[in-house]
C-alpha cells in the first residue's frame, strides 16, 4: 500500500528565456517565486489555495515544455503502476524517478513522506 498524488506543474524553460518565463509567471500567479538553495535551476511557489506547487526551471537542454509531478510514499511502488499505465521509466535523477506517459510527455514522481489519507490517493 502506497499515497500519491499530483503535487507540482512545473515550467521547463531554455535557458535564453529563463528571466521572461519567470517574470511572466511571478505576475500571472501574483506571487514572487523563490530560488531552491538545493537545486538553485528551480523557482518556485505553493498554491496553496489550489492545494498544489508551481516550479518554473532553467533547463540545460531541450525544448521549453511543461511537466507533472506526482508525488508518492513509494516511488517504486509508484512507478511500477505507471509502468502498468504504459508509463516509461527514462531515469533516477537525485531522489525523482523521470518518466514519459504513453504519448511521450515527460512527468516526474518523487520521494513524499507526509502524505495521507486525507491529501492523497492511497494505492493498494
Amino acid at each position: 500500500m502506497h499515497y500519491s498524488r499530483l503535487d507540482k506543474i512545473v515550467v521547463d524553460v531554455a535557458p535564453e528565456d529563463h528571466d521572461q518565463e519567470l517574470a511572466f509567471w511571478q505576475g500571472a500567479l501574483g506571487q514572487s517565486m523563490q530560488q531552491f538553495e538545493r537545486f538553485p535551476e528551480y523557482h518556485g511557489v505553493p498554491l496553496e489555495k489550489q492545494q498544489m506547487g508551481f516550479l518554473v526551471q532553467r533547463l540545460g537542454e531541450g525544448p521549453s515544455r511543461v511537466h507533472l509531478d506526482i508525488h508518492t510514499t513509494d516511488v517504486e511502488a509508484e512507478v511500477a503502476r505507471l509502468e502498468k499505465l504504459g508509463a516509461k521509466r527514462l531515469r533516477e535523477v537525485n531522489f525523482w524517478c523521470l518518466m514519459e506517459d504513453p504519448a511521450g510527455m515527460p512527468f516526474c514522481v518523487i520521494a513524499d513522506k507526509d502524505l495521507t489519507e486525507e491529501n492523497s490517493q492511497r494505492w493498494e
